[in-house]
């Protein structure tokens, strides 16, 4: 694969938002003759297809197998569910064409993978790359933020004495297996069921995770509270000596305490000078990022809170939590629900005992409200409908939060969609009201 230079490669995958284009115009500069396929429209795709430079083939609204069988190399998307029973990556194999994704490029170009920190997890592990990358560069580290949180990391210049935070998704672990490599720091914030849709089991969703520190080797740090077997790298238990958190919820101090481990440990493993009190208040000030329980706007004393990030039934509880700190759970209105991914719907429903109502939207938005099974949940199908509901029930004090608990494409292009349409809604609702607005930056 080092040579690609006149190579047939095919891309499985562009994506509405480009997921594989940093990797197609990647392999476009390496001199190899590329062919993107998808099974989305040029319509659909118009946006990606605008940035992909000239002399890259095309093939939309189908895939067809001989660009599977007659390439060099396949370069799958991870989004392609259960590849192992795909028909396109099966016909590659029996015709022994290699297989591999963009993130198994990028990591077999790395320089230095004990200056590569890897974090994986069912909730918590953008926020918590996000922290490590701020806290390194509060150390004066040149850092490179790639994987699962987005760009590419093919495209960047990456020296051999920078560092690389790598958020890594089950679906890119499951890839990575192949490639028997870990990264030199491993954290795993949790682990809990999410994705059955694409992994078929909660077994094989674990097992894809395990791949972080599988491979780890002797002087390799691992800091998670699992997997006990997993005896070659030195196990780091994480000290939550941190002061106040801008972010809200005892989980983001869990993330902040593992990202302050992850970075100290890291540049004590490198001999790199450091002060733990400022890392830690680096993390501690991190104001959080976009659609991760963002304090969208302050009105008439009613706070709105854009979580359409949280996708796993679990996370929905602990967003809950987390506003529980700052507004009483009586005093909370939820929107949840959205694409199914085949998981337990039920601590989404077991919330509505305790807040103040439960409004849900999209596929799952039924099962939620049957499994809720009281006066306090009730089902309206869009997210203006909820949105209504919800701000109609709210008054001095209240918190209406979206944080639905499943995926977006029922109804919406993405997450980002999602949460910007929430935005929208809250904005036009205080417009009709303009009285003490309070408009804020991500909390």
């Amino acid at each position: 694969m080092d040579r690609l230079n006149g190579k047939r490669v095919t891309v499985m995958g562009l994506g509405r938002f480009g997921g594989g284009l940093g990797v197609a115009r990647w392999l476009h500069a390496q001199g190899a003759d590329v062919l993107v396929t998808d099974v989305a429209t040029a319509e659909t795709l118009a946006q990606p297809l605008a940035r992909l430079p000239d002399g890259i083939e095309t093939r939309l609204g189908e895939h067809a197998e001989a660009d599977f069988t007659t390439a060099d190399l396949v370069v799958a998307s991870p989004a392609v569910s259960k590849p192992w029973n795909n028909p396109y990556l099966n016909a590659a194999t029996n015709a022994g064409v290699p297989i591999t994704t963009e993130i198994g490029l990028a990591i077999d170009r790395l320089p230095d993978r004990t200056r590569v920190i890897g974090i994986t997890g069912t909730a918590g592990k953008s926020t918590t790359s996000a922290m490590i990358a701020r806290a390194l560069e509060t150390a004066g580290q040149r850092v490179h933020l790639g994987g699962n949180i987005g760009g590419s990391l093919l495209e960047a210049d990456i020296q051999p004495s920078d560092f690389v935070v790598l958020e890594l998704s089950s679906f890119m672990l499951h890839w990575l297996g192949q490639h028997n490599w870990s990264p030199g720091t491993a954290v795993v914030t949790n682990i809990a069921p999410n994705h059955l849709d694409w992994h078929e089991t909660f077994e094989h969703y674990e097992q894809s995770k395990r791949h972080i520190a599988a491979h780890q080797q002797d002087g390799d740090l691992l800091i998670a509270d699992l997997w006990p077997e997993l005896t070659t790298a030195t196990r780091v238990r994480p000290i939550d000596d941190l002061p106040t958190l801008t972010l809200p919820g005892t989980h983001n101090r869990a993330n902040a305490a593992m990202a302050l481990a992850a970075v100290s440990v890291t540049l004590h493993r490198h001999g790199i000078a450091h002060d733990r009190a400022t890392l830690a208040g680096a993390i501690a000030t991190f104001p959080g990022l976009p659609h991760r329980l963002q304090l969208v706007a302050t009105h008439a004393s009613v706070s709105f809170f854009n979580d359409s990030k949280c996708t796993t039934p679990e996370a929905v509880a602990l967003a809950v939590d987390a506003l529980a700190d700052r507004t009483p759970r009586e005093q909370i209105h939820l929107i949840a629900g959205g694409a199914d991914k085949g998981v337990d719907l039920a601590p989404i429903a077991d919330l509505a005992r305790t807040i103040g109502s439960l409004h849900t939207i999209g596929t799952t938005g039924p099962r939620i409200c049957e499994l809720a099974a009281n006066g306090k949940a009730a089902h309206h199908g869009t997210l203006e409908a909820a949105f209504q509901e919800a701000v109609g029930q709210a008054s001095e004090h209240h918190a209406v939060l979206l944080s639905p608990g499943c995926a977006s494409w029922d109804q919406f292009t993405n997450y980002e969609e999602r949460g910007a349409k929430f935005a929208d809604l809250v904005y036009r609702w205080i417009a009709a009201r303009p009285q003490r607005v309070q408009p804020t930056q991500a909390d």
